[in-house]
């Protein structure tokens, strides 16, 4: 077994392959940027190299300063995560070289499956059903649009070296073709050196279901069943789990048994993925082979538990696999919200900045429920402009779907994170949907259930009604608080009194409250029902865990002027609580209007300037390129909304902008 490796990769996974190293009684190498001088993963390897600047494609991806790493280090063999150098065939052709062992697959299998374009070709040799597209390099966008039209649309424009949803685009027209086709070009060299492109049938209303394969390298292959990833947004996944709701065992083990054929036939070995799209008939459909782990392996790990990363790397020092095919039992049920650092009221746009508050619901494992949360960040660290948004992968898992939901309920109720826009409300909605809840979604699921863009919860009136008898009894705390403070300082005593009225979500909730020593009863005016508080939260308490009728609920709590900023289950609401003599007044004041902002243009997101499309004084019309941004490795093509004509640009090509910043205005 090996004595030291090196990581060549960031963040989460980073920390991930850390772990199961240590585990192991491995010694680890982490490398890093300038940006990432403090990161997480730095801190918790052995040795730590630094490999440049910022940009990945300065650092990370620069296979000479990965090699000077590891000769400088000793390490016998590398692991690469997923991203970066993964999918790179000349990268474990370098390590190959220079007699480092790369864990993963040997090069030629990278080069057969890592290329999208090839990976199709042999998938179809193979006898694997694959999606009708065009698999020839694609020159220009003229090219790409003819091509889309040949197909018929829509297409899904594709990087051939791609992953992780960079360098993808849907075209539903002959402008989204040659928009799409330029964009996935850029991020495709920007992310990962490599800009060739191909064109496929874009499937409507299909399933992402992908297969986790496991080889070694005497001629053993199994397959850990399946993973559900069809919540999407921009092609990359946000919601996982593991086994799908929606495969039975028939269509399970045909799936099962291609992915292995397909690895056999490149002489594939360690961890890979083999992804499908799966129609409403079950019927499935090739997509791609990621020749790496994934980003959701979490879920599978979960349901079989099988170490992923620990086999990997016994597969790579020449071990045979433990377990054959019948051993690998579905086991309960997995979930895994990524939470990422983009602003889902932006439409996912990223965000950056620093972390004043990351507390992550604590990790447990028990008969009945586990609670995991991989991460690569801390409190007080910093999220950068320059790599992927996520900040951790939150994983559940329950003896069945809806135990494991739960469980992702109360673990995302509890999960903090202050000082960045996040998608944490979003994971929270998806989990008490009752399309998804029932199993009912598709990779259209975030387009046909928010098609404004996401906008927040609106709460049921039951779960209002537990809101409202919560903050009445967290409000009586505060006032006996201020009450206490107040007597100290004057002459006389203030009493609290127990008749209330609760306002949220649009709605009054006229309440009574009886007070004893081990919580509060709050009766509603208007039906004359009760419900009885217990918590032993305090003010300034940032979450408030509390009993309502001998139910828990999980609440973030933030004061603001007559009441709390309250935050659960996706929604985020202003509740007041104020006297019915209050509450009559705050009727008769008047509502700020928000400023009109329908003259500019503003930068939705931190990022770079790439394009400006337009010139002063052009005419522009709606749904017209005004400006393209970049961050994250993603670009952003900003659209004009309506008719009108530039005025002014404030905003060059290269230049850096924060949110909201001005990129021009009109007339």
């Amino acid at each position: 077994m090996f004595k030291k490796i090196l990581i060549a990769n960031r963040g989460e996974i980073a920390c991930r392959v850390i772990k199961s190293a240590r585990k192991m009684g491995i010694k680890t190498v982490a490398v890093y940027s300038d940006a990432d001088r403090n990161a997480l993963h730095v801190q918790m390897a052995d040795e730590a190299v630094h490999i440049g600047p910022p940009p990945a494609a300065q650092s990370y991806i620069v296979i000479d300063k990965i090699m000077a790493a590891i000769r400088a280090t000793g390490a016998e063999a590398v692991h690469p995560g997923y991203g970066f150098l993964s999918e790179r065939m000349d990268f474990a052709a370098a390590l190959e070289k220079e007699g480092v062992v790369f864990i993963g697959p040997p090069s030629p299998a990278i080069e057969a499956m890592g290329d999208k374009i090839t990976s199709k070709k042999l998938a179809k040799e193979a006898g694997v059903s694959t999606v009708p597209g065009y698999m020839g390099l694609i020159a220009d966008a003229d090219e790409a649009v003819k091509i889309s039209r040949e197909i018929g649309y829509p297409v899904m424009i594709k990087a051939s070296a791609g992953g992780g949803g960079k360098g993808m685009r849907i075209a539903w027209n002959d402008q989204e073709a040659a928009e799409g086709f330029q964009s996935s070009k850029n991020e495709a060299a920007a992310s990962f050196g490599d800009d060739r492109i191909f064109i496929e049938k874009f499937v409507t209303q299909p399933r992402h279901i992908e297969i986790q394969v496991l080889a070694d390298k005497h001629g053993n292959c199994v397959y850990l069943h399946e993973r559900e990833c069809s919540i999407q947004r921009r092609n990359q996944k946000v919601i996982e789990e593991a086994p799908s709701p929606f495969l039975d065992e028939a269509t399970r083990k045909a799936m099962g048994e291609q992915a292995c054929a397909l690895a056999k036939a490149v002489g594939y070995t360690s961890a890979g993925t083999v992804e499908f799209i799966v129609d409403g008939n079950r019927n499935f459909y090739f997509l791609e082979m990621n020749t790496r782990l994934q980003v959701e392996h979490p879920v599978t790990e979960l349901i079989t538990g099988v170490d992923l990363v620990e086999q990997m790397i016994r597969v790579a020092a020449g071990e045979k696999l433990p377990f054959a095919q019948k051993d690998l039992k579905i086991n309960g049920w997995a979930m895994e919200s990524r939470l990422y650092a983009e602003d889902p009221y932006r439409n996912f746009l990223p965000s950056i900045g620093r972390l004043t508050r990351y507390r992550p619901p604590e990790e447990a494992a028990t008969a009945t429920g586990v609670v995991r949360n991989d991460t690569g960040v801390y409190e007080g660290g910093e999220i950068s402009m320059y790599y992927d948004p996520m900040i951790a992968k939150l994983c559940t898992w329950g003896p069945d779907r809806l135990a494991a939901i739960e469980g992702m309920r109360l673990a995302l109720d509890r999960f903090e994170v202050e000082g960045i826009g996040h998608n944490l409300p979003f994971c929270q909605a998806v989990m008490d949907h009752p399309r998804f809840v029932k199993g009912d979604i598709t990779t259209a699921f975030i387009a046909e259930e928010y098609p404004e863009g996401f906008a927040g919860v609106e709460l049921g009136e039951d779960r209002l009604k537990r809101i409202a008898a919560a903050t009445a009894a967290m409000n009586r705390v505060a006032e006996i608080r201020r009450t206490r403070i107040t007597g100290t300082l004057g002459n006389h005593e203030r009493h609290v009194g127990d008749d209330w009225v609760v306002t949220l979500q649009g709605q009054d909730f006229p309440v009574l409250i009886a007070a004893d020593r081990q919580g509060s009863t709050v009766t509603f005016k208007a039906d004359g029902s009760s419900l009885r508080v217990t918590s032993d939260w305090l003010p300034g308490q940032p979450l408030a865990r509390l009993q309502v009728d001998g139910a828990e609920i999980v609440l973030k709590v933030a004061k603001i002027p007559g009441g709390f900023r309250i935050r659960n289950r996706g929604a985020d609401l202003k509740v007041h609580v104020r006297t019915p003599r209050q509450a009559e007044l705050a009727k008769l004041m008047p509502q700020k209007l928000p400023p009109d902002t329908s003259k500019f243009l503003l930068c939705p997101m931190p990022g770079l300037i790439v394009k400006i499309s337009v010139e002063e004084g052009q005419e522009v019309q709606e749904g017209q390129a005004l400006a393209t941004v970049e961050a994250m490795k993603m670009e952003n093509i900003l659209k004009a909304e309506r008719k009108g004509v530039v005025r002014k640009i404030n905003a060059a090509p290269g230049a850096s902008l924060k949110v909201d910043d001005v990129i021009m205005e009109f007339e």
